[in-house]
């Protein structure tokens, strides 16, 4: 049986609810994740929030899921860092104070530069995003406290994503794997969306590390030759400090947002051609 390769950044997944933990990998399924709030000084009112990675409180690179209620809109303020924002359920909009709305669905991306007064509300029924930064701690200011940090947003909705694949990519031979790049660059550190299949039975691997978080679909998740599975939903996240395999059987069709640190590889078996 051959492989068709797709090297691009990096991600992992698998048939339990029990968390996976090592010093070389980390899986995390959804009804495993603990929340806590975004911001205690603001009680009931306040966002819920929970760490994949990192630990938002101190001054280290850090993952976390925000939920918000259906009609949240907070006053306006400013982060003293820039982060990234994915939409994984519900409908999100952060922008200027005087911005019109502009909900993002499910699947869409943004960064709001550290300094920049704006907003951030919700409207779906149920409102969830992964935020991750580069640096912590994660704070909120108010907005008399606005600074240019030389940076500009982006707002970027899901139906305006540009997907690549076999007719743009030469690894992709055949491959029915789709890739969205996002930031950064791809031998450096990065960030992309994969589109898996339904019916996708591959590896993703990485030499030097990766997180992913699944944004839409189902599936299991082995690492490397472990007996373990763990299944897969939006907002799961798994992870690896070095080289290995993320061995995915998908479902429903599957979104992951991948930060990569270098390249990784999607690899999709093949099976081989009939002699006539």
């Amino acid at each position: 049986m051959g492989k068709l390769k797709f090297t691009v950044l990096a991600l992992a997944m698998g048939t339990t609810a029990i968390p996976s933990k090592a010093d070389d990998h980390s899986v995390l399924a959804t009804d495993n994740i603990e929340w806590g709030l975004l911001n205690p000084l603001r009680g009931d009112a306040s966002p819920r929030a929970a760490d994949l990675w990192g630990d938002r409180t101190k001054g280290i690179a850090t993952g976390m899921l925000v939920k918000f209620k259906k009609g949240f809109s907070s006053p306006p303020h400013i982060h003293n860092i820039t982060y990234r924002g994915v939409v994984i359920e519900g409908l999100m909009h952060n922008d200027d104070p005087a911005a019109e709305k502009m909900w993002l669905p499910p699947g869409s991306f943004w960064t709001q530069p550290a300094g920049e007064s704006h907003i951030t509300a919700a409207d779906g029924p149920d409102n969830l995003i992964y935020l991750e930064i580069d640096s912590g701690p994660y704070l909120v200011l108010s907005a008399e406290k606005a600074f240019d940090n030389g940076e500009r947003p982006i707002n970027l909705d899901e139906r305006n994503l540009v997907w690549l694949d076999a007719r743009d990519v030469k690894q992709l031979e055949k491959s029915t794997v789709q890739i969205a790049y996002l930031w950064g660059k791809p031998h450096l550190a990065n960030g992309s969306f994969v589109k898996l299949p339904a019916g996708f039975k591959g590896s993703i691997e990485n030499d030097n590390g990766l997180k992913a978080v699944v944004v839409r679909g189902k599936a299991t998740h082995q690492w490397n030759n472990n007996e373990a599975r763990i299944a897969l939903s939006p907002s799961s996240f798994f992870s690896s400090k070095a080289k290995g395999e993320h061995k995915i059987t998908v479902e429903t069709e599957m979104v992951l947002y991948i930060n990569s640190n270098g390249r990784y590889a999607v690899e999709q078996p093949v099976a081989p051609r009939q002699a006539h």
